[in-house]
């Protein structure tokens, strides 16, 4: 599978759901959330009074709305809990203890070099049919984004931005794979253009 620049940049908006079932649940948790805060305000207010303090209500409803807030974002920014003891890990997972969620773009990206590049590891034929077009397109979207140009549209002044140096690497197939050092020094490089 192979993603493109375009691919990673893009972004869709989710449609908006129609409202139905999920509008009553909506509802409950509203009803649910409101309920704990006046059952939890009752009793900070009961416990203020109990020890001789006077605080106003407003200040304690907006503390306990404030700490239901956060527990709320707290608990939908938790990782997913590990898996019990006896349940079967599929296979592919990080070891049981973290399972990469199907949708996780970090993990794609990475696989999207990472397998490419353990691909060609020492051919530099392949290496020139699946890593160097990725680069190519990665260079291009810097020029496109920075200067408005690409290879294609203007080669002069994409030479010019790029350096002879990456020039040439992107434009000639290398006679050997590049070793990690070398692939580092060209993605500096590309992320230097300005």
């Amino acid at each position: 599978m192979s993603t493109s620049i375009h691919d990673l940049l893009t972004f869709e908006e989710e449609r908006p759901r129609p409202a139905g079932p999920a509008g009553g649940k909506r509802v409950r948790s509203a009803l649910k959330a409101l309920t704990a805060a006046g059952a939890l305000t009752v009793v900070v207010v009961a416990g203020l009074r109990a020890v001789g303090l006077q605080v106003s209500l407003w200040i304690v409803v907006t503390g306990v709305l404030a700490l239901l807030a956060v527990r709320r974002v707290t608990a939908a920014l938790a990782p997913p809990p590990p898996p019990r003891a006896g349940a079967r890990v599929p296979a592919g997972e990080e070891g049981g203890r973290y399972h990469w969620a199907a949708r996780d773009a970090l993990r794609a990206a990475v696989d999207g070099w990472e397998r490419p590049l353990d691909w060609c590891g020492g051919n530099p034929d392949r290496f020139a049919k699946v890593v160097l077009p990725r680069l190519g397109e990665l260079a291009d979207e810097r020029l496109r984004q920075r200067h408005g140009v690409t290879r294609e549209s203007d080669p002069a002044r994409a030479r010019a931005l790029l350096g002879d140096r990456l020039w040439t690497f992107l434009d000639t197939p290398p006679r050997r794979t590049p070793s990690p050092r070398d692939l580092a020094a060209i993605v500096a490089e590309l992320e230097k253009i300005s």
